[in-house]
């Protein structure tokens, strides 16, 4: 292949490299010097937001699970506390059952025993009235008899004598 041949745009003459590189070396130097730092500059700060991003999600996710565990723990203690709670309230459910039920028997026995004793006095009083009915009957019965038997003075001294022997023969025996 022949160099000399080729269309020119293809084999550039040394001037046109030498401004060309020049030209390149001026737009690099520029680019060096304000382009290059800029743009690192923002990759860098990019980096640095990115990685700041991520250690903050890192520690959310840390607090989320700290957060969670926390929660657990929380509902762990209200569920046994719960557990207590409902323990304490059997037995004191029970504890006022037992009681009431305690109460109840003592209110019972003391009405039964007042009953038997409002049933006691009331036999009693009744006893006492039918005897004083009864004397109160024999001795009307008695004065009707007596009056019947011993119309005259001789049939009532016959009586007196009669109950005076009567009298005498006990105390003898």
């Amino acid at each position: 292949m022949d160099l000399h041949n080729l269309p020119a745009i293809l084999t550039p003459d040394l001037g046109l490299l030498f401004w060309m590189l020049l030209a390149f070396l001026v737009v690099f130097f520029v680019l060096a010097k304000f382009g290059f730092p800029a743009i690192i500059n923002m990759v860098e700060e990019r980096k640095n937001y990115i990685d700041e991003s991520l250690r903050n999600a890192h520690e959310a996710n840390e607090k989320l699970i700290n957060i969670q565990a926390e929660g657990e723990r929380i509902l762990k203690e209200a569920r046994e506390q719960q557990s207590i709670i409902l323990k304490e309230a059997s037995v004191a459910k029970e504890n006022i059952l037992a009681q009431a039920e305690i109460k109840a028997r003592e209110e019972s026995a003391r009405m039964i025993s007042e009953a038997k004793a409002q049933i006691e006095s009331e036999k009693q009083s009744a006893i006492a009235d039918i005897r004083q009915q009864v004397a109160t009957l024999s001795v009307s019965i008695a004065e009707k008899v007596l009056r019947k038997n011993l119309a005259s003075d001789t049939e009532q001294m016959g009586y007196v004598d009669n109950l005076l022997n009567e009298l005498s023969s006990k105390d003898n025996k």
